[in-house]
């Protein structure tokens, strides 16, 4: 569990913390090697291609043969990182499965461009399923940085983990919210801030909308605990647990479909462990639509305003 985050320290998108991760890694061991199916610009891993280009494989549009590669790679020894758009890994889903997960193989998938955020591209392009996808396989770690330094610090700790995983990384700059003092630990959740009245979980955007609903709710007397969940698989259940205790009050905020994703994972947990009253924030089981960011966030109630209501509401209701 991290320290509190007192202040904002500028914007950066989490995929160019991706990018420099795998920078990092690939100097850290020389077995790392990156695949990207024509999409390396808006990745980043094109800068991983500038700085070594023997180890670095374009695909071409054609995610199964991506992901077949990489399972070659894999078995041959190497640490491959596989990275497009969420939308577009989706087609390698059936070879994922049965070749990466079912055999535990090390390969590290990166899906890019994900969830509401993607904006004007629109519903076909704006994955809200993935997560809940890829959360359903076996051996598969599932996260989703908070911020480009987040993103930059779990590609590198990957690399201690045998076995495969999936990273949701973003096109729109975030605020940064961690230094490079950050310890990473996949699977731990992270207390940004601490309250009384209830506790959000967020993951992704949704984090800073929270930060934001937290002090929304500050100015009505009302505190609410904000903590990161970086790791949606293996996710921090003695975390969830303990805060669901002291607060009684759950609510989950995430841009994907409440089905599947962050809030099904919790509701999971405290179902089995510690049931009690709980919100699900996110997408309502629908698509969205091209449009700016902010316009959707508004439409479909992800922006902070609109998650403070619906939280305020909730912890009313008690």
């Amino acid at each position: 569990m991290a320290g509190i985050v007192k202040e904002e320290k500028g914007k950066e998108a989490t995929r160019d913390g991706y990018g420099k991760g795998l920078v990092k890694a690939g100097i850290k061991n020389n077995n790392v090697v990156a695949l990207d199916a024509d999409l390396s610009d808006s990745t980043r891993s094109e800068w991983f291609r500038e700085k070594f280009p023997d180890r670095f494989f374009s695909i071409g549009i054609a995610e199964q043969d991506m992901i077949g590669t990489a399972a070659g790679l894999s078995l041959s020894g190497k640490i491959p990182y596989a990275s497009t758009f969420a939308i577009f890994s989706e087609r390698a889903f059936e070879l994922t499965r049965n070749i990466i997960s079912r055999n535990k193989l090390n390969v590290k998938i990166a899906g890019s461009h994900a969830g509401l955020s993607t904006g004007e591209d629109g519903k076909s392009a704006q994955a809200i399923e993935d997560i809940g996808i890829y959360r359903c396989l076996p051996n598969m770690v599932v996260i989703q940085p908070a911020d480009a330094v987040e993103a930059e610090k779990a590609v590198v700790a990957l690399l201690d983990y045998k076995g495969p995983s999936y990273m949701r990384i973003l096109r729109n700059p975030l605020p940064i919210i961690h230094d490079e003092n950050y310890k990473y630990k996949i699977g731990e959740g992270e207390i940004l801030r601490k309250g009384k009245n209830a506790v959000i979980f967020a993951t992704g955007t949704m984090v800073h909308e929270s930060l934001k609903v937290a002090d929304i709710l500050k100015e009505n007397k009302t505190d609410v605990y904000v903590v990161n969940i970086h790791t949606i698989k293996p996710i921090d259940k003695n975390l969830i647990i303990n805060l669901a205790k002291k607060t009684n009050n759950v609510i989950t905020a995430e841009d994907h479909n409440i089905i599947g994703g962050l809030g099904s994972a919790v509701a999971e947990v405290l179902s089995e462990n510690y049931p009690c009253r709980m919100l699900r924030i996110g997408m309502e089981d629908k698509y969205g639509e091209s449009g700016k960011p902010d316009e959707l966030y508004e439409k479909y109630g992800l922006n902070a305003a609109h998650v403070a209501r619906k939280v305020k509401d909730f912890i009313k209701k008690k």
